[in-house]
This record gives structure tokens, sequence and C-alpha cells, in this order.
């Protein structure tokens, strides 16, 4: 990334194109010199549905930002937070017989799990790779133990992987708007990042985060993101729920929101006012049963996300940190008592409410990860196609 010079960073999400041009300084402070957010209508349901259409989006206004600036831009750094990543944590070991761990050692297990995971996983690109754990002779150790004496170390790498379709996709709009893509960077990763830089002291969590029709869990073990998942419901369900078991509409449901109804305790005898009741015979409905229901769905959430989720056992202790993110104030403000309650388990888990970062500091923290990278970010070496030690690796791996 050249510092003296204009730098492009593009977001794609569910909403929006978000393209930003900032400079770093002589201290290495990025500065953004322009910002425009436009509509993004080419991407439904994480799928890529129109590839022309996202290239005039994209052309027309990188044009209008060069004409404003004055400068021509070469290469342009990606957020992604619409498309389906998948991730994959696998290690592999070197026995060493009370030798030393060299450099080489760890490259050649990094390279060969990458050759592994390339061999196998045909259809996807990888997109990120993080050291997650180093284990020597059975100890965790925090740093790559380059230079120690063990008898067998084992590494563990999290890899996350893109659709080849979609990296192919990406990339064409961008290529063929004379920009080359130099990086992708997936937003759960950075919103993972922001968390640590915000707070050093917590370097292991998990973060829900829950939409209206979508939700998505991902966690930090020791600055390494090492999981991800996406769920397609989110807190409209809560709403369907109540309307359809206590025959209350929409609008009935929206005002009993706004004016914080699900905060407050009821007894079986209190039954909704007529004032809430619109446009049908008057009847009786128990708040309870409204509260009850809400809450029997937020369980059902709660327990689907974390609680009784097999994929992400293993990492749950009763000392890790859970953020809580919801893009809606009113859900927040009525349901976040019970939400909080069944994420952490009947508060056995600490459980902490955020508020999403704002574009800017998102943009800040990819400019700062796209010059300096991350401390977890494992770095392959490159092996060309045709070289006896890719010819070793498909042998042993393939």
């Amino acid at each position: 990334m050249d510092l003296n010079s204009y730098n492009l960073f593009v977001e794609i999400n569910d909403l929006n194109y978000i393209f930003i041009v900032g400079k770093f300084d002589d201290n290495q402070n990025f500065n953004i010199f322009h910002k425009t957010i436009v509509s993004n209508n080419e991407i439904r349901e994480n799928e890529l549905i129109n590839v022309e259409a996202a290239y005039l989006t994209v052309k027309k206004n990188i044009q209008e930002i060069e004409k404003k600036l004055d400068y021509i831009f070469k290469e342009a750094t990606i957020i992604i937070d619409n498309f389906n990543c998948t991730c994959l944590n696998i290690s592999g070991f070197k026995k060493l017989n009370g030798s030393q761990i060299f450099k080489e050692n760890i490259s050649y297990i990094l390279n060969s799990l990458k050759l592994s995971v390339t061999e196998n996983e045909k259809n996807k690109d990888i997109l990120h790779i993080f050291n997650s754990k180093s284990i020597l002779d059975g100890r965790y150790i925090d740093n790559l133990p380059i230079g120690l004496h063990g008898n067998f170390y084992n590494h563990e790498l999290s890899f996350f992987l893109l659709d080849k379709s979609d990296h192919k996709n990406i990339k064409h709009i961008f290529n063929k708007n004379n920009l080359i893509v130099k990086k992708i960077f997936t937003k759960s990763f950075v919103d993972g990042v922001q968390l640590i830089n915000q707070d050093k002291t917590v370097d292991s969590f998990f973060k829900v985060k829950i939409f209206n029709n979508k939700s998505k869990i991902i966690f930090f073990d020791k600055s390494s993101f090492v999981y991800e998942e996406k769920f397609d419901f989110g807190y409209d369900i809560i709403l369907k729920d109540i309307s359809k078991v206590c025959y209350v509409s929409n609008q009935e449901i929206k005002k009993l929101l706004k004016e914080n109804f699900f905060k407050k305790d009821f007894d079986e005898n209190d039954y909704l006012e007529e004032e809430y009741i619109f446009n049908k015979p008057i009847k009786k409905i128990r708040k309870k049963l409204l509260k009850d229901v809400a809450e029997a769905r937020i369980e059902e959430i709660a327990s689907i996300i974390l609680k009784k989720n097999i994929n992400i056992k293993s990492y749950l202790k009763n000392d890790t940190r859970i953020y809580l993110s919801i893009d809606n104030a009113s859900i927040f403000e009525n349901f976040e008592k019970a939400i909080k309650f069944y994420l952490s388990d009947n508060e056995n888990l600490s459980v902490q409410k955020i508020k999403n970062f704002d574009t800017n500091s998102n943009f800040l923290c990819v400019a700062n990860l796209a010059l300096f990278g991350w401390k977890k970010e494992a770095i392959p070496i490159t092996v060309s196609e045709n070289s006896l030690i890719t010819k070793i690796f498909k042998y042993l791996f393939g």
C-alpha cells in the first residue's frame, strides 16, 4: 500500500456499496478524504444476481470519485458482509524428539495445511488464515514457539473460505474497471478486531448479531478469528409468534414496542387495554401471555445460536464474554433483559450490549489491517504449482 497516495476501499453489504478514499499521513495515521454510499440492488440473499449491473454501479461511482480527486486508482481493498463464507479449523504436527522448532517447521505445516484445504475445497478460495493454536508437548503457547525445544508440536489454523464463483465475480467487477483487488476482508473479522482494539483486556469472546430476518455469531480466541456461523432467522420471528398465537396485528405490536410494553411485569389477571386493539371486536388478551410467547421464542433463538450449538460447544467457557448487538433500538429496549438472560445461560456467562461501529471507524480499522496486517494472521509461503515441494505435499496430503 502506497502511503503517499490515495487508497480506495469498497464495502459491499446487503443494502449499499460504500466507497471510501483515504491517505496515510507521515505518522501512518489514516485520514478519510471522501465517502460515497449508494444502494446495492444487485445482491439478494447473499447472491450476486446481476454482475453487469454491479460493474456499472462501481464504474460510475469510481469515475466520479476519480474526477473529483483528479486521481486514477489502480487497486482497491474490498470488505464483504453479504456472501456465504465458511470456516475450517484443522491441525498439523511435527515430531521433534527434543530438537528445536525452526521457522521452516512452522512454514511446512502451514503450507501443507493450506494445500490440503485447496485440494479438498476445490469450489472455494481462501480469504483469511489465522494461527489459532500452538501446542508444544501438551502446553498452549501464546506466540509461535520458534527456538523452543520439545518432542511434539501441534499447530492449528483457522481458514475462512469464499465460493470461487463469488470470488471470481467480485474480482471481475473491479478488474473490468481496471482495478486490482488487493485484498478482501470479511466484515466479521473487522468487527472482531475493533472489539479487541477497543478493550485490549479481552481477546477471547463471542459476538452475537441479530437482525430483522437473520442472525450471526463469531468467535475470537486469544485474538484469533476461529469461527463464524450465520442463521436465516432474526427478531422478526418473535413478532410473528406474538401475532400468530395471540391474534395481535403488526400495528398493535408496533404500538406495544414503542411504549416498552415487554419490559414490564404482569400477573395472570392483567389484560390488554382496548386502546391497543385495532379494527376488530374487543377481545381479552392477557398481557402475560404476550410476554411469555416472546420470551419462549427468545429462549429458542438463544439455544440455537449459542447454548445448544454443537459447533461452538468446545469454545464455551464460563469466563468467555458475549457481545450482543441488535440493529433495532426498539427491539433491544423491549427484549434486552430476556435476550441477555437466555444467552448467558441463566447468567453463568457475561453478556455485554454493544452498538455497531460507525462507517468511518470500520474503514480506519481496515486501512490499518491492510497496511500492518493482524498479529494472528498466518501468511503461507507461496509455492509454485510445479515445484518439487508441491509434488511432495500432494503425495502426502492428496
